[in-house]
């Protein structure tokens, strides 16, 4: 038996009254994620431990089957992974969006849809002009920026403390700036920088990014046509380099696996769980993304011999994050067509039988434009699985699943478990 999983971050919701009080899950048109649910089997699945930020980078670890507890150093060390950033023992990563501010306030966390050639450039820009005259004062390359994708970049705090108070900007749109800025934490381990140390430098780079991107022409251009612009950054989710053992130390079904998904973060999760990472051509972490791109990267990843494939899609979150309640019925709809249909199809005429799990790692109210702590929905099938009654693929109808209401861990040990 091979495994699939295909992850709709920030998939689920709450009730719109837009929509007569229900979800978009339960509004959106997605026949197969309906089809899979009627000859399988669904649940709910607790992603976030108690104590901890319900981050993509939390629940996605956690639906893969680790133990926040001991593997967990935040979101920055896992996208370093990801972009091919080796982190010394001493190296602090932190997740850095380039974001919009505008009256004081957070508009938008991905700085007006930054695309990644733009963003490179700004990139290079913080570090020639913002980078530079910082280390140059204190005498050692301590601050370094590094390029990702579209708005997602890393900032790497040479002898930085983790132990600060970041906010994730996408947690506080519309929300004062300077309340949010970063604060130290109380800790006896140590560090080269204090916790205070470590969140002044951080302000200070917040600060004066906002004095140098606006110069920037690429800003004033967009400023000329009336644009938002990308006009700070915003470190958050900063650690250590972890250590995590892989899927195939976890669990003796996976020999080999894949994962396909356009954020560094997913891979960098795939990375450190021992997974091959392809990068899809055109896959965009939008709702623009390569669906069928990515649905035939699955395809051939499990004809080629991989047990275990874990296929992410970015869309239903960013449309969460936007408010944009019609982008994400289309999100959702282009999900179960354009990649829930074509892996389920091909899995049929495979000669292994393929388990398939459909699932959010985390709910992204479209009312609210944040991540939120609660169940989400999920769904297992697989060729000759006994169904439950569950009709719908849903966060209401999931209630009434078979298996009930899983915590963390749980859920990738029922999904691995022999069959």
């Amino acid at each position: 038996m091979k495994h699939i999983i295909i992850l709709g971050d920030g998939m689920a919701d709450h009730p719109v009254e837009r929509l007569g009080g229900k979800t978009p899950l339960q509004v959106a048109d997605k026949p197969m994620m309906d089809l899979l649910a009627q000859k399988g089997r669904t649940g709910r699945l607790i992603t976030v431990p108690d104590g901890f930020p319900p981050g993509s980078e939390v629940a996605n670890t956690a639906i893969l089957g680790y133990d926040l507890n001991r593997v967990y150093e935040g979101r920055g060390p896992l996208e370093a992974a990801s972009i091919g950033y080796d982190l010394a023992d001493d190296d602090l990563a932190l997740r850095c969006n380039i974001i919009t501010l505008e009256e004081g306030k957070i508009v938008t966390h991905n700085g007006g849809n930054l695309q990644t050639e733009d963003a490179r450039q700004l990139i290079d820009y913080l570090n020639e002009y913002l980078a530079a005259p910082i280390n140059a004062e204190e005498g050692c390359q301590l601050v370094t920026f590094v390029a990702g994708i579209q708005y997602r970049h890393l900032l790497i705090i040479k002898g930085g403390s983790k132990h600060i108070d970041c906010a994730p900007p996408h947690d506080h749109p519309g929300e004062l700036w300077q309340p949010l800025l970063v604060k130290s934490e109380e800790t006896k381990e140590h560090s080269v920088l204090t916790p205070e140390q470590t969140a002044e430098l951080i302000n200070q780079l917040i600060l004066r990014s906002q004095q140098l991107l606006p110069q920037h022409p690429y800003n004033q251009m967009k400023a000329a046509r009336g644009e938002r612009q990308a006009n700070s950054i915003w470190p958050w989710s900063g650690g250590y380099r972890p250590s995590m053992q892989t899927l195939m130390q976890l669990y003796p079904q996976v020999k080999t696996g894949t994962v396909i998904s356009a954020v560094d973060l997913i891979q960098g999760i795939g990375k450190y769980a021992g997974l091959r990472i392809v990068k899809v051509p055109g896959a965009t972490g939008l709702a623009d993304t390569n669906y069928e791109g990515k649905a035939q990267a699955a395809i051939d990843a499990l004809k080629q011999g991989d047990d275990f494939v874990f296929v992410h899609v970015e869309a239903t979150d960013e449309a969460g994050h936007d408010g944009d309640l019609d982008l994400k019925l289309r999100a959702i709809n282009y999900l179960d067509q354009r990649l829930v249909r074509p892996i389920y199809e091909a899995t049929l005429k495979m000669e292994e039988p393929v388990a398939i799990a459909v699932l959010p790692d985390h709910p992204t109210p479209v009312e609210l434009r944040i991540h939120v702590n609660e169940p989400v929905p999920f769904l297992i099938y697989y060729p000759g699985i006994e169904a439950d009654e569950v009709q719908h693929y849903d966060e209401v109808a999931c209630t009434s699943g078979s298996y009930g209401l899983l915590r963390l861990e749980q859920f990738m040990q029922t999904f691995m478990k022999e069959i």
